[in-house]
């Protein structure tokens, strides 16, 4: 069980130096010539203010994820497992809302920390199987 605890905090910390970077979240502006795309950090509020809601949510979620991970370390109950579940099933959802505006507003690092919250909830459903199986 440690080790999926270590997975999950691990997941958690580098989903959150991938969401760091300035070339997760993605806004395209339009001139009369071409259309200028510029990539930002999931932490930045300028994709926020252009109604690209998803990575900013995200990041928030992903830093709610790693301090429930952290918790968990020190006293694994069921209801901080519950809660991160939930947080990371939701965190999985908002890493896709880009897609909604269209794959132009999709970056590859977008996509690895998509993955990467597919893999933390992963993690949160197996340690709640091995738990059940326990019992």
């Amino acid at each position: 069980m440690k080790k999926y605890k270590i997975m999950l905090t691990v997941s958690a910390a580098v989903s959150i130096i991938l969401e760091a970077l300035p070339f997760g979240a993605v806004c395209n502006f339009a001139t009369p010539e071409k259309t200028i795309r510029q990539t930002f950090s999931y932490f930045s509020l300028t994709p926020y203010g252009y109604a690209n809601i998803g990575p900013f949510i995200t990041a928030c979620l992903t830093c709610l994820l790693l301090l429930l991970s952290v918790l968990m370390f020190t006293k694994l109950s069921d209801r901080i497992r519950k809660i991160a579940s939930v947080i990371s099933g939701i965190s999985v959802v908002t890493s896709f809302m880009p897609l909604f505006f269209g794959i132009d507003y999709y970056s590859i690092v977008g996509g690895f920390i998509s993955a990467m919250m597919i893999i933390q909830f992963v993690i949160i459903i197996i340690m709640k199987k091995r738990d059940n199986n326990e019992t």
